[in-house]
């Protein structure tokens, strides 16, 4: 009898300690489902843990989805071309030598208006109907181009003059940049230098050279121009808008380079941080040579094809920081 009691009660002990085991949230590695469960809470711990691989250099788990929210853009190491060059201010015009003005034959009133400004044309189409004040008949006016229109100078039923302007017809398949050039830059500056033009739309540079230094400068601003005749059969360049260009005057290929926004500095070590295992990211240290505006050569750490973050590296940086702290405290 009191074999049978001692055993109930070491049943009973057995029950409570695993339902208080189990409310204290502890759990039972020898137990497959419970272990899971463990394993996932330790992963979630060092998600975002600092650690060092076997050369000392940090390393921490961030995810592309975390990255990409941050804006951290990555990219690949490669092969650059580096140039050292001038940058100039610019202004993007029609090619004014492909830019035609259409003036009434006779005066008289506005009949009818067919093409408005941002019309595309071609040569011939007909741009409006004017009754002549002499005849009182109708004649027409047409384009004497093909191109866009860019300005109309004339409203329906109003009197139209020989001696204005009713449109003005521009073939813009072509563009003018003009970058103005202070004095002591125009030593430099020579027809036919290659030129990186940056719309500032969020696409590449456009490649040109220069066609035209002026022989004069303005009085107002002590600049000169020097003139870019570009492509623009995509109709992606606008007279009107500012642009920035880079005028290059030497040229060198480096076989691996990063985005100059990757350069950070780590306990004194200059680093980029490159992905790791699709999971980690490692803070690389790496020894940098020549730069330009865009792009720095690494020398040593890194090899072509090695993915990094490329942008907003500060990220990672903090995120590493952050891990630092956590692991200290």
């Amino acid at each position: 009898m009191k074999a049978l009691t001692i055993i109930i009660l070491a049943v009973a002990v057995l029950a409570v300690a695993g339902i208080g085991y189990r409310m204290l949230g502890l759990t039972d590695p020898d137990v497959p489902a419970l272990r899971e469960d463990h394993d996932h809470t330790i992963n979630e711990f060092k998600r975002g843990h600092v650690e060092e691989d076997e050369h000392g250099a940090k390393r921490i788990l961030i995810s592309d989805v975390k990255l990409a929210a941050a804006g951290a853009v990555l990219a690949e190491a490669g092969e650059v071309t580096l140039s050292d060059t001038l940058s100039f201010n610019g202004v993007l015009r029609a090619n004014q030598e492909t830019v035609v003005q259409v003036t009434p034959r006779f005066p008289g009133i506005v009949r009818s208006i067919r093409k408005r400004i941002g019309d595309t044309v071609a040569g011939n189409d007909l741009l409006a109907s004017i009754e002549s004040n002499q005849s009182l008949t109708v004649y027409d006016l047409k384009a004497p181009i093909s191109g866009t229109v860019i300005d109309r100078q004339i409203s329906l039923g109003e009197y139209a003059s020989e001696q204005k302007p009713a449109f003005v017809v521009a073939d813009l398949s072509t563009i003018w940049a003009d970058l103005s050039i202070y004095r002591q830059d125009l030593k430099r500056v020579r027809s036919g230098d290659e030129v990186l033009i940056d719309p500032d739309d969020g696409g590449a540079d456009i490649k040109g050279h220069i066609s035209y230094v002026a022989p004069i400068g303005s009085i107002d601003t002590q600049t000169a121009i020097a003139r870019i005749v570009l492509t623009n059969t995509d109709g992606r360049l606008r007279p009107g808008l500012f642009v920035t260009a880079r005028l290059v005057l030497t040229k060198r290929s480096v076989p691996v380079a990063v985005r100059a926004g990757a350069i950070q500095t780590l306990d004194n070590k200059t680093v980029v941080f490159v992905r790791e295992d699709k999971d980690k990211i490692e803070a690389r240290p790496v020894e940098v040579g020549e730069s330009d505006a865009r792009f720095v050569e690494i020398r040593a750490g890194m090899a072509a094809g090695e993915p990094y973050v490329a942008e907003n590296s500060f990220v990672v940086k903090a995120e590493m920081g952050k891990g630092e702290g956590e692991h200290g405290h």
